[in-house]
């Protein structure tokens, strides 16, 4: 795919997740995905990530984000708010096929894993 694609994909994405289109953002995760927070140690395999976003006690809000694109590897920067907390994240997504096939989130500050998604998530 080319890198237009992969644009337009991390686009749909941030519009989708401040949509909070769970749909949406379905429609951009690869058949394959896999995404993992290397802080927790926390890894979530294909579709279960609609799972854990079902089931998130509040999704926070996108107040700011950015992004750089080189081919099929981007890099996202996002300001979220939760609980009128602040939590800045870099994420590093891998697309094939125009679609969000690997992703490794990582926060400014450090955090256990919850135990509300452990049904979906394996250890890493």
């Amino acid at each position: 795919m080319s890198e237009q694609q992969n644009r337009d994909a991390l686009e749909r994405f941030f519009e989708a997740f401040e949509r909070r289109d769970l749909d949406a953002l379905d429609d951009l995760i690869h058949d394959d995905y896999v995404e993992e927070y290397p802080q927790s140690g926390e890894r979530i395999r294909g579709k279960n990530v609609r799972a854990v976003n079902e089931n998130y006690p509040g999704l926070p809000n996108l107040v700011d984000h950015s992004y750089v694109l080189s081919g099929d590897l981007g890099v996202m920067k996002m300001t979220l708010e939760h609980d009128s907390n602040r939590v800045y994240a870099c994420e590093i997504v891998d697309f094939e096929d125009g679609k969000i096939k690997r992703a490794r989130a990582y926060f400014a500050e450090p955090f256990e894993a919850p135990e509300w998604r452990a049904q979906w998530v394996e250890r890493m």
